[in-house]
């Protein structure tokens, strides 16, 4: 296996990386101390995305620095899963960055799923005005009310009544339903419950302007609502949506599951990283710049030693994962199973790592706004729970070990 960038793809990491340098950052730098300090924006009606933000998307769009993620030629770049983790990468050192290219989730997820299960008219209606970066999407998975990292556990209905869907249920940590541009969702629930086990449920578009579905609140991240986005927790009382709303057909659900996770995975994986090595990097200025006791911060404690080990942690982690992403490409994502959950468990904990070791640097200032670190330290804890928490991602693991052996 060859892990070399291809001419095509190191012209595109070089593009990115000045686009995010010369464009990207200073615009965040303005506008992301507001954002991480919007812990009262819990009346989440009032956000608003700042105009900024749409004008650097035109002009990453108009420069052909747009979805990347999609691998079909015409309506995304048409790279590989291994040629788009470097991009991922580059794009996990900015907050803004994965918005800007239009390769932010849910939406990469969700366009995926449209992309390889969804009708011409789901197409047509929904995907096409995502991939223009038009509108926003959700997802609706996760529950309140059940423990969700048994995805079977789902408690949420979608019922047949004539030419309608009627969907019943409680969503929360939904990402995204708190923005004003997000139009659309993809709700997952129980349409055949006498089916086998992972036959049982379906995936169902939603507008969100159908009556029914009530945002009941925005949760916080660490007392942060992540504003104009934010984690939203939805209730769907006795929705109706057409037939043809469903995706792919009835029973279908955790089939399209598996299809929307393998390389969404590599996707939070790699942009892990990318904000790894961004922590690491504050973490070395930080303590190259300060004096205390007579010498510089980074010869003090042992601190030398730790930033030796999170390089060693880093490029470990970016190796297997760049495996997982060679391995979706060459023999799928359900060959691949090992490696995806694998680096579901190291990349979050290398990120929370090196992310722990700058804030212990930078001190009180670690801890406060001044420093993209708590937003980084958020996102690296909450990825350890989303898409399956590390203890499942390890239980499979180990199933497969022990397999070997039967």
């Amino acid at each position: 296996m060859d892990f070399n960038h291809s001419p095509r793809c190191q012209e595109l990491i070089d593009q990115v990386r000045a686009f995010i340098r010369e464009r990207i950052e200073p615009v965040e730098a303005e506008l992301l101390p507001a954002m991480l300090a919007g812990s009262a924006g819990g009346d989440w009606t009032k956000w608003q995305v700042d105009p900024k933000i749409e004008e650097l998307k035109a002009e990453a769009k108009a420069l052909g620095l747009w979805n990347f993620f999609l691998h079909d030629d015409e309506r995304g770049a048409g790279l590989s899963t291994l040629e788009y983790a470097p991009l991922a990468e580059e794009m996990g050192r900015s907050h803004l960055a994965p918005q800007i290219f239009n390769c932010s989730a849910p939406d990469t997820g969700n366009m995926e799923v449209l992309w390889k299960y969804g009708s011409e008219e789901q197409k047509q209606q929904w995907l096409e005005p995502l991939l223009e970066g038009k509108i926003r999407s959700v997802f609706f998975m996760t529950e309140p009310d059940v423990a969700s990292s048994d995805a079977t556990n789902m408690e949420a209905t979608i019922v047949e009544d004539g030419d309608d869907l009627v969907i019943n249920g409680k969503k929360w940590w939904s990402s995204g339903v708190g923005d004003p541009r997000c139009e659309i969702g993809i709700f997952m629930g129980v349409s055949n419950p006498e089916a086998a086990r992972h036959s049982q449920h379906s995936m169902v578009l939603v507008p969100m302007t159908t009556p029914g579905v009530v945002i009941k609140r925005m949760l916080p991240v660490f007392n942060t609502f992540d504003a104009p986005e934010g984690h939203g927790e939805v209730w769907f009382e006795n929705v109706r949506v057409p037939k043809k709303n469903m995706i792919l057909g009835a029973g279908r659900g955790f089939e399209i599951a598996q299809g929307r996770l393998g390389p969404g995975r590599i996707h939070h994986c790699m942009r892990a990283l990318g904000a790894a090595e961004k922590g690491l990097e504050l973490m070395i200025k930080r303590g190259n710049s300060r004096v205390a006791f007579g010498k510089p911060l980074i010869k003090l404690g042992g601190n030398q030693e730790r930033l030796a080990d999170l390089r060693i942690a880093i490029d470990q982690a970016r190796l297997l994962t760049l495996y997982a992403a060679w391995k979706i490409d060459n023999v799928g994502a359900l060959s691949a199973l090992t490696e995806i959950s694998a680096i579901k468990v190291v990349a979050p904990n290398v990120l929370q790592n090196v992310v722990d070791a700058a804030i212990q640097i930078y001190g009180g200032a670690g801890v406060s706004n001044d420093t993209p670190l708590v937003a980084m330290f958020a996102m690296a804890r909450a990825l350890r729970l989303a898409d399956g928490p590390d203890e499942v991602h390890r239980g499979l693991i180990a199933r497969v070990e022990l397999a070997k052996y039967k």
